[in-house]
């Protein structure tokens, strides 16, 4: 499949998909006879767990780690499982974090809509 099929198909732009690639995040992408890029199922699933270790907070440099670990074959998997650990357990603090910042909210919500129905007196904060 070319770039822009790819593209289409991962919801990511070309751009970043050789941006991907230039960082060391890709692989050695296969190419056609004619050059350009020819991605394939395998691609499509490396590229769709690169997109989700992006859109949960691991930076760039991390992710190229990771990628260097796994070019190192299965004896590198004890490291891969605990950056991959580590990821995950700051990913569950920012969280939990945000779920008491959303309970906060909530029970700030709920003492406007009392004082807006006259069961709780008017106060500044």
């Amino acid at each position: 499949m070319n770039i822009r099929d790819f593209a289409k198909q991962t919801g990511l732009t070309a751009h970043t998909l050789r941006y991907y690639e230039r960082v060391g995040l890709m692989g050695d992408v296969a190419r056609d006879n004619n050059g350009h890029r020819d991605y394939g199922p395998e691609d499509a699933q490396w590229v769709e767990f690169l997109h989700r270790l992006r859109e949960s907070g691991m930076s760039i440099r991390e992710i190229q780690r990771f990628c260097k670990l796994c070019e190192q074959g299965d004896g590198s998997l004890a490291a891969r499982i605990e950056l991959l650990e580590r990821h995950v357990e700051g990913l569950a603090a920012e969280l939990r974090a945000k779920h008491d910042h959303l309970a906060r909210l909530r029970e700030r919500i709920a003492v406007y809509r009392a004082q807006q129905a006259g069961k709780l007196p008017l106060r500044h904060s």
